[in-house]
């Protein structure tokens, strides 16, 4: 995968495209350098960005309270924080 992902003092950041209100929830691959996740949850009142989290902890190992959205929290394209994790690191875990 081709993913965006940058290192920084506190973790890293990845860009993430969501696709709500999926059928089944998992990994959907890579999409002009953002990784496409699917969730379940639907786009209202934070519950797919909460979604996100709990999903990403686990992908990455984790806790849901490292990851937070710090740009695009009410849209399809986001960015994410990970806190204590590299982005070498990362790529691994999401091989898997």
């Amino acid at each position: 995968m081709a993913l965006d992902l940058r290192d920084h003092a506190f973790g890293l950041t990845l860009r993430v495209r969501v696709r709500p209100r999926a059928a089944k929830e998992g990994l959907a691959g890579e999409r002009e350098g953002a990784l496409v996740v699917r969730l379940a949850a639907p786009p209202v009142e934070g519950a797919a960005n909460e979604a996100l989290a709990r999903f990403l902890g686990k992908a990455l190992g984790v806790a849901p309270s490292a990851v937070r959205v710090v740009r695009g929290a009410a849209a399809r394209d986001k960015v994410v924080s990970v806190a204590g994790l590299d982005a070498a690191t990362a790529r691994e875990r999401l091989r898997e």
